[in-house]
């Protein structure tokens, strides 16, 4: 399995920041879910992160909020993710990102041991903060799992100490207060933000919240070792995943990101 701390290292090596993909699983028909992931592959993701459908994603814009619910709907569960994650092919990193909600169901334990039988890499919990994360951590660790938590602008500096310690896998700093979403501009604040978090630890620091083009990705790499696009491509999917031309609609959308992500 192919690590977080291996990938940002081999993409250091070869003078690139990561981009990281996000798309809900489900969405589109979880038969296809292997077959999206090898699309982004191939087109420049350097890391997926899959959406897990919650009933109340609060933390999300309208445009994941309808692809979650739209995955529900079809009858996405946790477990029919899993499934399809198996049946894939990938050397990326995968990691799940979903509300702490459908973890509890489940047994943290038992969240965490199947997403580490299936070639899950890492966690993110959008609504789990660091500090209150002991039992996540201890049942991540224990199955071989990478933790990611999320700093926001609002976030203090016990907070973001907390998250740069508790944090294995990278620390996603979200670039904005409010909700996901494809926006025009990314604040240029999250500079600092990144900053601040470079000076508290040495792992990978990524930013996510509404970069939705190239100009955003290359913004953000200035600083951040990576780049997280979500509804954009959450979008794009929806639109045109399964006609004659969504394939390459797909491709060359996020070989465009990928090639903002280059820094020599």
């Amino acid at each position: 399995m192919n690590t977080l701390q291996t990938k940002f290292s081999e993409l250091k090596s070869r003078g690139e920041k990561a981009l990281i993909c996000f798309f809900t699983a489900g969405d589109q028909p979880l038969t296809d879910l292997p077959k999206i992931l090898s699309l982004l592959e191939k087109a420049g993701a350097d890391i997926v992160e899959i959406g897990i459908p919650f009933s109340d994603p609060f933390g999300e814009g309208v445009t994941i909020q309808a692809s979650s619910q739209r995955s529900l709907d079809n009858g996405t569960t946790p477990e029919k993710i899993f499934q399809a994650i198996s049946n894939s092919s990938t050397n990326m990193p995968l990691v799940t990102m979903g509300y702490y909600n459908p973890v509890l169901r489940i047994g943290l334990d038992t969240f965490a041991q199947r997403s580490h039988q299936v070639g899950v890499t890492g966690t993110i919990i959008s609504d789990l903060v660091a500090d209150e994360g002991d039992d996540w951590d201890n049942a991540s660790s224990k199955a071989g799992l990478e933790t990611i938590y999320l700093v926001a602008p609002t976030s203090n500096s016990q907070r973001i100490e907390e998250v740069a310690h508790r944090s294995t896998g990278f620390i996603y700093v979200v670039s904005r207060t409010g909700v996901t979403g494809a926006e025009n501009s990314v604040p240029m604040e999250v500079d600092s933000l990144v900053n601040r978090c470079k000076s508290l630890t040495d792992k990978p620091v990524c930013v996510g919240f509404g970069i939705s083009t190239p100009d955003h990705v290359r913004m953000v790499c200035q600083s951040a070792d990576g780049a997280v696009v979500g509804s954009a491509l959450v979008k794009l999917l929806h639109e045109h995943w399964g006609t004659p031309e969504g394939e390459e609609v797909i491709s060359s959308f996020v070989r465009s990101l990928k090639q903002a992500t280059f820094t020599q």
